[in-house]
């Protein structure tokens, strides 16, 4: 009799050890699914950064191209002249 009430205890015992594992072993798994959604949202966000930058710097190199220099008023240097 005390034999089958140890075992029963070592089986329920087991069965919530086995339970907490699986627990966390789920709750671990929605923490890095949530991480992972986090770290892709950032790397779109970041990409989409760098897809803006690289258009802002190609419109400023056509621009330059079109326009290669303005000079302020302030600038000293007046127009060339060849004698």
């Amino acid at each position: 009799m005390y034999v089958i009430f140890v075992l029963a205890i070592a089986l329920i015992a087991g069965l919530f050890f086995l339970l907490d594992r699986a627990l966390k072993a789920i709750q671990r798994g929605r923490r890095r699914r949530d991480a992972s959604e986090r770290l892709l949202a950032a790397a779109k966000q970041g990409e989409a950064m760098h897809r803006q930058q690289k258009a802002r710097h190609e419109q400023s190199t056509a621009l330059t191209n079109v326009l290669p220099a303005i000079l302020s008023e302030d600038d000293d240097r007046g127009p060339r002249r060849v004698a």
